[in-house]
């Protein structure tokens, strides 16, 4: 099987699989510190257990003023002996059975909730350009963007040096530690993301006004991360996929991801959504492989989430190394995805919470028969309060949050070293 193989990565990382427990929020990092602790130490050594090829951590964020959420790990450039302590705890237990980890370093720009991070009350989120999220077309839900995260300030070129500094230390702070790479996250709505996309970038300056420039501040952060640490540390980034209604949006993408690409990027990772569009966490389950006979197209396209647009990445690129994110629930989806040549590594979420040991206990059994090693959820019930909320304020991401909260709460219950909630079909 290619799924149980060995593989490379440019800066010569080598990783003994191509399963990734793709990133998730713990919301185990509460303040003043938001540094890593025993309880992360617990359920990521149920990880390093798994058998699994690479480990990404969660959001990470660059900047204590600006949080993607209260609990969220905090990398820092100043860090105290103690923390310089756990961080490298936090690596040596993730790796402690030779699977590589990967920081994924993040900044929130616009998707900054009031609350999370060290600012005051009157304090603008940033991003590239003062453009407002849009949670829906009713009146409620305009009034709930606007108290949660607010019309942002379109950032200076000082805001920008400073982001991109941030980035720069939080990767030092991982290279010394002893992870293995990071991982940008330029997907999901995030800052990265807003600069990347033209709805959120309206800048004519030298980060805005064309599709190299949207990516000006990814190809820095690229090139001075690598600076700053050595040429075996690996740099990724996540992108989101893009449902292209015009050539223009998709010719546009695929510039940017060449610039990427010639900037020295390790792996690519696709995922997609936003906060106005959670495709990322989206409730139904994937239509799964369930034969090895006659593999339809649509099918394993139906199971994986973003491999079409990973195959059209291929096309353009054929070298770069290609992780898809999202649907992944059987063995023969994840093995036909490989063979296909859309993708070189299989990300793998959800099911990673409900089963921290899915490679070594069934994808990775050979004492498990293909058409049986599989793991499909069952959906998660909102609340009645969820209910009543979300039809009394209808906000597009509401369900998709408490979706996100629900399966932080499985790794917590993982780092309180208790079993997750068995929620397979």
């Amino acid at each position: 099987m290619l799924i149980s193989q060995e593989t490379g990565l440019p800066c010569g990382l080598r990783l003994p699989n191509r399963l990734v427990k793709a990133a998730m929020a713990e919301s185990m990092a509460p303040a003043p510190t938001h540094e890593p602790n025993d309880k992360m130490l617990v359920a990521y050594k149920e990880w390093a257990e798994g058998g699994w090829g690479m480990l990404l951590t969660g959001n990470v964020q660059v900047s204590e003023t600006y949080l993607g959420g209260p609990l969220d790990v905090l990398s820092s450039k100043a860090a105290s002996s103690d923390v310089q302590r756990i961080w490298k705890e936090w690596a040596s237990t993730c790796q402690e059975n030779g699977t590589p980890a990967v920081v994924q370093l993040n900044h929130p720009g616009r998707q900054s909730p009031l609350g999370a991070g060290q600012r005051g009350f009157f304090t603008k989120n940033l991003a590239p350009s003062a453009v407002k999220l849009n949670f829906g077309n009713s009146i409620l839900a305009g009034v709930a963007s606007s108290l949660l995260f607010g019309t942002p300030k379109a950032m200076t070129e000082e805001d920008i040096s400073l982001v991109i500094d941030q980035f720069v230390a939080g990767a030092k702070q991982s290279f010394q530690a002893g992870f293995k790479g990071v991982e940008l996250h330029g997907a999901h709505g995030y800052l990265l993301a807003q600069f990347l996309s033209p709805k959120t970038n309206l800048r004519t300056d030298d980060f805005g006004g064309s599709p190299a420039k949207r990516a000006e501040i990814v190809l820095r952060i690229i090139h001075q991360v690598r600076q700053a640490t050595s040429k075996g540390f690996c740099i990724g980034i996540k992108l989101n996929s893009v449902d292209a209604s015009s050539s223009d949006s998709m010719a546009d993408t695929m510039e940017q991801i060449g610039l990427i690409v010639e900037a020295g990027i390790d792996f690519l990772e696709i995922s997609g959504g936003t906060y106005e569009d959670p495709k990322m966490a989206q409730q139904k389950e994937p239509e799964i492989v369930t034969s090895t006979k006659e593999i339809k197209q649509t099918t394993l396209q139906r199971e994986s989430f973003f491999l079409s647009f990973a195959q059209t990445i291929r096309a353009n690129f054929p070298k770069v190394v290609l992780i898809v994110s999202g649907g992944f629930r059987t063995r023969l989806g994840m093995e036909a995805a490989l063979q296909s040549g859309g993708c070189d590594l299989i990300g793998i979420a959800r099911p990673a919470t409900v089963l921290p040991k899915l490679p070594k206990e069934i994808i990775l059994n050979e004492d498990i028969k293909d058409e049986d090693a599989r793991v499909s959820l069952k959906p998660v019930r909102l609340p009645k309060l969820y209910g009543y909320l979300n039809w009394l304020l209808p906000v597009k991401s509401m369900g998709a949050g408490y979706t996100s909260v629900y399966y932080a709460g499985q790794i917590q219950r993982m780092g309180d070293g208790l079993k997750p909630l068995d929620t397979r079909l």
